[in-house]
């Protein structure tokens, strides 16, 4: 053996067994609610050209100045690891001319996105997330339906303690004026020199400064809630209106603002305390003009991101399993050579019929190879011994109720089907 060892970069976790199971139970429990909700998968590249983040996401964000994995390629190109899902997807559907089929085009997506940042509990450089994106239609009803499918999406895999935060950013017709009144309160603030900066640039963004001392000068903030169009406000009602139909609790929070440019109207966040600082667990919002800015339709589109890392932590705080799939269905015990040979055939007969199952393998005694067993998590054990294989036979235990009976090679299949 050399000296050398490795871990993995910093803020990038690793996903092992028995968590890689809670892991694969959220992502898989996500995806699915949304396919039954309509939405198509798509798969997109882990990175892009880097214009396509700047355009799509504003130059202006933390995002794009501080937070992305930029480099040029051996070709001289600029390009970036995806740190966030809407900008590729919204460059498929025009590149790919989804939009112009039926509408809304709703797609969802899976996987790791890169960002930047300090490394700190709930906040990592590699961040999983599922996200879903309806392309097309300005509709509150298909915004109401997006909130409550990522509810849906939470109370799924068994989590309760989470908040959903509602609110509107208005739209092109209200968000200038509103701008500038908030421009010009800020100015009054003694601010510090980045948080002027920002101010000048984004103004809504210094809304969203977590820390007291900037919260406490801004109580008296304008607030865009009071500023909106008629348009938006109309908008805003019927999607509350629908919210309270479906049961969907929320909580109106008028300083909510997102890290991204390209949100409009609707926008919503899930928020939960037991995470401390980092308490988003994911959210979204309404986008009118991002496909137009990025070279498509003037079409609009909603969409939300849910971290499974953070839902992961925050089902830990509330000491809640996400329901792990069982490992395997069946476990083989094989004593001795022979009877390997003859258990590795049923193992495989029993897998090509969509059973999932697992056998032991090496020298170990029958304690340790029971071991085994019961770690797999299967419903149901096969031991073979001298004495089954001599007879023909199986010994079949039910791992939940340790009761154990004899059954045929020949028969042991349809035996296992038919209690699975």
């Amino acid at each position: 053996m050399t000296d050398v060892s490795f871990s993995a970069p910093k803020g990038v976790p690793d996903y092992v067994p028995p968590v890689s199971r809670e892991f694969l139970a959220v992502r898989e429990t996500f995806t699915h609610e949304a396919q039954r909700a309509g939405f198509e998968h798509i798969e997109l590249p882990i990175f892009e050209d880097t214009h396509l983040f700047a355009r799509g996401v504003g130059e202006s964000t933390d995002v794009v100045t501080k937070e992305m994995y930029t480099f040029e390629d051996r070709g001289g190109r600029s390009v970036t690891l995806r740190p966030e899902g809407t900008a590729g997807v919204m460059r498929a559907v025009i590149e790919h001319n989804l939009d112009r089929g039926q509408l809304p085009v709703k797609l969802v997506y899976s996987g790791p996105f890169f960002r930047y940042e300090r490394p700190q509990a709930g906040r990592y450089r590699q961040l999983q997330q599922v996200g879903v994106e309806a392309i097309g239609v300005d509709d509150p009803a298909l915004d109401a339906e997006i909130i409550a499918l990522a509810d849906r999406c939470y109370k799924s895999v068994g989590l309760t303690g989470y908040r959903l935060d509602l609110s509107s950013l208005g739209d092109a017709e209200c968000r200038p004026a509103y701008r500038e009144k908030l421009q010009a309160f800020l100015r009054k603030l003694p601010l510090d020199e980045e948080t002027q900066r920002r101010a000048e640039i984004n103004p809504l963004r210094v809304l969203d400064d977590k820390r007291p001392e900037v919260q406490e000068m801004l109580v008296d903030a304008p607030l865009l809630l009071d500023h909106l169009s008629n348009s938006s406000r109309e908008h805003f009602e019927v999607v509350k209106g629908l919210l309270d139909d479906f049961g969907v609790s929320y909580t109106i929070n008028p300083k909510l603002v997102r890290g991204l440019d390209y949100y409009t109207k609707t926008c919503f966040e899930f928020v939960h305390e037991g995470l401390g600082a980092q308490s988003g667990i994911g959210g979204g919002g309404r986008y009118d003009g991002l496909m137009a800015q990025l070279g498509g339709q003037e079409l609009s589109g909603i969409g939300f991101g849910l971290g499974v890392d953070r839902t992961l932590l925050a089902l830990e705080a509330e000491g809640v399993s996400a329901g792990s799939p069982r490992r395997v269905d069946v476990y083989g015990v094989p004593l001795g050579s022979e009877a390997k040979r003859v258990l590795a055939g049923v193992v495989n007969n029993l897998r090509a019929a969509g059973v999932s199952t697992d056998m032991s393998y090496g020298d170990r005694g029958l304690k340790g190879v029971m071991k085994g067993a019961s770690r797999s998590g299967a419903r149901y054990c096969l031991v073979l011994g001298e004495q089954e294989l001599a007879d023909g036979n199986v010994a079949v235990r039910d791992m939940n109720n340790h009761e154990q009976e004899t059954v045929s090679l020949s028969a042991v299949q349809a035996f296992l089907e038919e209690r699975l």
